[in-house]
């Protein structure tokens, strides 16, 4: 469980990230997080693995108060929340498969490291990996050679290679076209389905987000301005969330 209680964050230049936010996120729950470019989605995401520090409140994530965590438990901490990026973050030159294993870095010995050496057992649970996203038969493929959406599911393989409760996603399909975005999205949602781990994603396009997601968070200017359903957000809600300005996707709502 992810308990945020009277949360804020302010920059060092003063700006407010987030504003006395309470929320709750249950084990096994798909979240969007919704709302203009600088309203705060990416503050709340990037709070959660501690990539941003809450300056006021608490944030508790499964039983832990990450503000505390420090060292090796934060590390460990960590391991449990995956996080996704626009931006692919693969090692072109590799082979997918040896991306993926780039999961195991911080578990193994440094001469295992040095040596590029992995386990059996770890060689494995990556090609099971991508064989939960549809690219098995990419494994030995270099990740250049990919599109931008194959690129993509490798960074969620690699991802669900740590084993993780929660997985973060910021902006993951920004940069792929529609239909390719969708299979993306097609594979957060069956891996949130499945295998009970939660998915919580700061996205644009808020049609995606409607379609997939159980549960939408709006935030503006660093406050929730709606938590609910899918299925109940209105053009009233939007505009809430929105200013009137009508985000993609959702004309005639």
């Amino acid at each position: 469980m992810i308990e945020f209680k009277q949360a804020s964050k302010t920059y060092s230049n003063g700006t407010k990230g987030l504003d006395n936010v309470s929320l709750t996120i249950e084990q096994g729950e798909f979240v969007a997080i919704i709302g203009l470019s600088g309203a705060g989605k990416s503050t709340l995401l990037r709070s959660i693995n501690r990539m941003h520090d809450i300056t006021e409140g608490s944030l508790v994530v499964n039983g832990q108060e990450v503000n505390k965590l420090k060292g090796k438990q934060l590390r460990q901490f960590r391991r449990n929340v995956g996080m996704i990026f626009q931006s692919f973050n693969l090692v072109s030159r590799t082979t997918v498969v040896r991306n993926v294993l780039t999961a195991k870095v911080p578990e193994m010995p440094f001469w295992r490291v040095l040596l590029g050496i992995f386990k059996k057992a770890d060689k494995i649970e990556a090609l099971e990996a991508l064989d939960k996203v549809g690219i098995l038969d990419k494994a030995y493929i270099r990740a250049d050679q990919l599109s931008g959406g194959q690129q993509q599911r490798v960074a969620l393989a690699r991802t669900l290679a740590q084993n993780p409760q929660i997985l973060l996603a910021d902006e993951p399909v920004a940069a792929l076209d529609p239909i390719t975005a969708k299979q993306v999205m097609d594979d957060f949602k069956k891996i949130n389905k499945e295998m009970n781990i939660t998915i919580i994603i700061n996205i644009h396009h808020v049609d995606l987000a409607l379609e997939y997601a159980d549960r939408i968070v709006g935030i503006r200017k660093g406050q929730i301005v709606y938590d609910g359903k899918s299925e109940d957000v209105t053009q009233e809600v939007l505009d809430a969330i929105y200013g009137g300005n009508v985000p993609d996707g959702v004309e005639g709502l």
